[in-house]
């Protein structure tokens, strides 16, 4: 059987990255924060969302993470999730490795009936037609744990799995199900993050991931 590919959505698949940070903005002014004292928030794009969350809110001194949390959120749900579109060259790469005959899951650390809605937007269903992340209430917050349910349902064996991702997170989920890993370049990660994560390859471009799964 072929390695299956567990793939991350934000910053690997998807640049939703101007919906997500609108999402913070409108979340600060709310709670009644100036979001410019955070500066530059693409470092929270990507990992659980009440860890960004959390991080973000402790910089004002405020520990209102639930909070924060329902106001990022409704935003989030009915105006930035189509905030978002698919990286160049990442429909190419999905579409070879199905045709290789990999199997392919999201795996994503964003609540997964938000992921299922983003895939339908974006038209992903028919290379990644198995949807993953976190549920509502927080469990598999932990992309570790989201990792492991993933290979538990599917019947997957971590020496015959990959997971591709954009950030720390992904590499070290990976890591603690001893699946190998690429980190790729395109995203919200930079090399010296992936590289010192750990990550087994790294990959600069779509068709270079493709690649180097399928040779």
């Amino acid at each position: 059987m072929n390695q299956a590919i567990l793939l991350d959505l934000d910053g690997t698949l998807a640049d939703s990255r101007p919906g997500i940070l609108a999402c913070f903005r409108h979340m600060l002014t709310e709670l009644g924060h100036d979001p410019a004292v955070a500066g530059d928030l693409t470092w929270a794009v990507g990992p659980p969302m009440a860890v960004s969350v959390g991080t973000l809110l402790a910089k004002y001194g405020d520990d209102r993470l639930d909070l924060g949390l329902a106001t990022y959120r409704a935003r989030y749900s009915t105006v930035a999730i189509y905030e978002c579109t698919v990286f160049p060259g990442v429909m190419d790469m999905l579409a070879a490795l199905r045709d290789a005959g990999h199997p392919l899951c999201l795996a994503t650390s964003k609540r997964r009936d938000f992921a299922e809605r983003v895939v339908d937007y974006l038209e992903l269903r028919r290379y990644v037609p198995r949807v993953y992340g976190a549920l509502p209430g927080g469990g598999l917050d932990d992309k570790k744990d989201l990792l492991a349910e993933i290979l538990r349902v599917e019947g997957l064996s971590a020496a015959t799995t990959v997971m591709v991702g954009d950030r720390l997170h992904d590499i070290h989920a990976a890591q603690a199900n001893q699946i190998p890993s690429i980190g790729v370049l395109w995203g919200y990660g930079v090399k010296a993050e992936l590289q010192e994560a750990g990550a087994d390859l790294l990959a600069s471009t779509p068709a270079e991931a493709a690649r180097l799964i399928t040779t």
